[in-house]
């Protein structure tokens, strides 16, 4: 599926802007980023009792021998059985307070949120997401092969193609969705040399806006099934980011 990706759209990605700088005195502020920089000032600890208490089991392990593409199953991060009778609010709120630290995301979503994004997926699997750096932008590409994500920069992706290795990776769960209306998401990053915490956050919920919005839906779609048609611009307006 990748290498008819590679063929299919390489034109479109060579002309995607991989990484841009814009002059100080042009930059604005962005409004698709006003949770981003308060993330990087704020270090909250996880609760320690709260997790505990729901049969969460964070060992030495939690931080080391990830590998990107080995999914790890739910019951070996939590007590299924022990969390079944919480409500759904008590299981995000743990699930979120547990992967705080290095290298670790934790979020959720409702159920009927979760199906439209994998019904979109399947249609349209790859996006590209410019993140914001200081006073430029880099550009991440998305394979978002549902249960799973995986972020890798634009510039390694053209170089390596599927032999290129996922900066951040995202995984669904979804035992919770018909009894709780809830789906656990953890995100990875597998690279901490190329990618923070509160970037990794904020690259599932832009990606995650794409699909579930309707009018930047759009462009998803365009990506994938109109190339010649796509034009990065349209995603930098879409994020309120400086265009020169």
């Amino acid at each position: 599926m990748l290498q008819r990706l590679s063929s299919r759209i390489s034109k479109t990605l060579n002309h995607v802007s991989s990484a841009y700088v814009v002059p100080k005195h042009s930059f604005t502020a962005l409004s698709s980023q006003p949770n981003l920089q308060k993330l990087q000032q704020r270090v909250i600890p996880g609760n320690f009792v709260r997790w505990g208490s729901l049969g969460f089991c964070r060992t030495s392990s939690f931080a080391s021998g990830f590998s990107p593409l080995q999914h790890k199953p739910l019951d070996s991060i939590m007590d299924i059985q022990r969390v079944k009778d919480r409500s759904p609010e008590d299981i995000a709120s743990a699930w979120d307070d547990y992967h705080l630290g290095r290298g670790h995301i934790g979020a959720s979503m409702k159920a009927k949120l979760y199906y439209l994004l994998e019904q979109r997926a399947a249609d349209c699997r790859y996006f590209v997401i410019p993140l914001w750096r200081g006073s430029g932008y880099t550009t991440m590409f998305a394979q978002v092969q549902m249960p799973h994500i995986l972020f890798t920069g634009l510039e390694d992706y053209k170089a390596r193609g599927t032999q290129s290795a996922p900066y951040f990776t995202v995984s669904y769960y979804n035992e919770f969705a018909e009894s709780k209306d809830l789906v656990l998401i953890r995100g990875d990053v597998v690279f901490t040399s190329k990618i923070s915490d509160s970037e990794a956050k904020w690259l599932l919920e832009t990606t995650q806006s794409f699909y579930l919005n309707d009018v930047r839906y759009k462009l998803v779609e365009r990506f994938n099934k109109e190339t010649h048609d796509f034009e990065f611009k349209d995603v930098l307006q879409a994020l309120d980011m400086p265009i020169l």
